[in-house]
């Protein structure tokens, strides 16, 4: 049974994002669906999945979390809040069962040290008072921060998106493996193995170029802390929903990677329908 840590849903013609700004975002323009979600993930053996907000929208976490209440594959949803609003803990308190994490787009960030900020501090720890993850959506110079506040927040379960987008394509390794390597030491922290098809070079990606950003995962957090996540449907710019799970599956097949991480760090019961 595989659980998909990471994913999106969405429709274009419901709201803008900002994000998809060019024309390589064109595939991306477009209804994306539970049932079409069904129809990639139903042959893989995926019975959970956690959908991730993709605009900073408290409108769009509470439709996502209006669809993970009704659909038997979405079981948890990463939601959007401000953190930095006075009433940041009411907010939460408001928001229904389905919502086991908070995330915001660091990486679009201009201060790379954004995460300490006073008040963004303030937002993170009534995160953790609400007992929900935090996700970390950055890119290797805002590796320090994350190791920062990471450890600042011993109370906080952190779970870094995308191994913090190593630069793939162009064969970029320093600071981002030690930025890794440093995130990974902190126990309150774990990450997803996705993402990385879209950093690569997206027509001519190979699986020998990815495998050490993947392996050095490995090495720095272990299978226990390590979950899989497709991307999808982002990762359709580069990859399949096959092809990104293929992936993972040529450096390691460990269970907890595709099925006990996820399931602990962001509650989800076991069980082959959730």
């Amino acid at each position: 049974m595989v659980v998909d840590a990471h994913h999106h849903l969405w429709d274009v013609a419901t709201r803008e994002y900002p994000w998809m700004d060019g024309s390589w975002a064109d595939p991306l323009r477009g209804r994306f669906s539970p049932a079409e979600l069904a129809a990639v993930t139903a042959p893989h053996g995926v019975t959970a999945t956690v959908v991730v907000q993709a605009v900073s929208d408290l409108d769009e976490t509470r439709e996502l979390l209006a669809v993970a209440a009704e659909s038997p594959l979405v079981a948890g949803v990463v939601g959007w809040v401000d953190l930095t609003a006075p009433d940041v803990a009411d907010v939460l308190a408001s928001l229904p069962g389905p919502l086991v994490g908070v995330r915001h787009q660091v990486q679009d960030e201009p201060d790379p040290a954004w995460l300490l900020r006073p008040d963004v501090l303030r937002g993170l720890r009534a995160v953790a008072a609400a007992g929900l993850a935090y996700d970390l959506l950055v890119k290797p110079p805002q590796l320090p921060a994350a190791v920062a506040v990471s450890r600042r927040l011993p109370e906080l379960t952190f779970v870094l998106d995308h191994l913090a987008k190593p630069e793939i394509a162009a064969g970029g390794w320093e600071p981002w493996a030690g930025g890794v390597t440093a995130l990974a030491a902190l126990p309150n922290v774990s990450a997803k193995i996705s993402g990385l098809v879209t950093e690569a070079d997206w027509k001519s990606w190979r699986p020998e170029e990815i495998a050490p950003y993947i392996r050095h995962a490995l090495d720095a957090f272990g299978p226990a802390r390590l979950m899989f996540g497709s991307d999808w449907p982002v990762c359709t710019l580069a990859a399949s929903y096959a092809e990104v799970l293929d992936l993972i599956l040529t450096v390691t097949d460990q269970e907890d990677i595709f099925t006990n991480t996820a399931r602990r760090v962001y509650g989800i019961p076991s069980g082959e329908n959730i």
